[in-house]
């Protein structure tokens, strides 16, 4: 969605625009974004579901699973923002706030889902978590620096590279994510992320 949507849309740069203008009133891309929209969606809270179900008693994977139906669920209606004509021009509403607002919710729902995730497995997923915060977090910072730019509709020169790789930092981390819940739920201690063995019980 975020790489091949924009190719659809004339004078749209993957490097230069953001991944909201995709979805924007009028955008020529809002339809079909939409609808994968909604297929992410439904994974997204399916995935959580399985994660939440297939919990052993561990309360952090517990909440991990809760949290991710919970994003699923809070992204199922993203209220939209105009297009950047219209922003500089006073025709910004009530949807390019609250889109913001969104914007700043799911940011947090990010944060707490890797924390969380980071004490699921093992020490090798809990420093790979981290370092997938830091580069949350440097590039929402970095991509927070345009926003004046685009509501003027200025050029924006490296916001939506910004942009990218923060949503490509967070879906590789659910995608190793669930490779390791696989693999250590198939008792494959070797795997590098997989959590430590429990020692066995003795025998009284």
């Amino acid at each position: 969605m975020t790489l091949f949507v924009g190719v659809l849309s004339a004078g749209y740069s993957n490097a230069s625009h953001t991944v909201s203008e995709l979805s924007a009133i009028g955008a020529p891309t809002r339809s079909l974004w939409m609808l994968l929209g909604t297929i992410y969606t439904v994974l997204m809270i399916a995935f959580g579901w399985i994660v939440w179900a297939s919990a052993p008693p561990n309360r952090a994977q517990r909440v991990l699973g809760l949290l991710l139906m919970i994003h699923g669920a809070f992204s199922a209606y993203w209220p939209p923002m105009h297009q950047r004509a219209v922003l500089a021009a006073g025709g910004g509403t009530l949807t390019d706030t609250l889109h913001i607002l969104w914007t700043m919710v799911t940011g947090v729902l990010f944060m707490l889902e890797t924390g969380f995730g980071a004490a699921v497995l093992g020490k090798r997923f809990r420093l790979y978590s981290f370092a997938t915060m830091a580069i949350g977090i440097v590039c929402g910072a970095m991509t927070g620096t345009y926003a004046a730019r685009l509501q003027a509709n200025l050029p924006t020169p490296g916001a939506g590279t910004w942009e990218r790789i923060s949503i490509a930092a967070y879906m590789l981390w659910i995608l190793v994510l669930a490779t390791a819940l696989l693999r250590a739920n198939r008792g494959a201690g070797s795997f590098a992320f997989a959590a430590e063995k429990p020692a066995p019980a003795r025998i009284v």
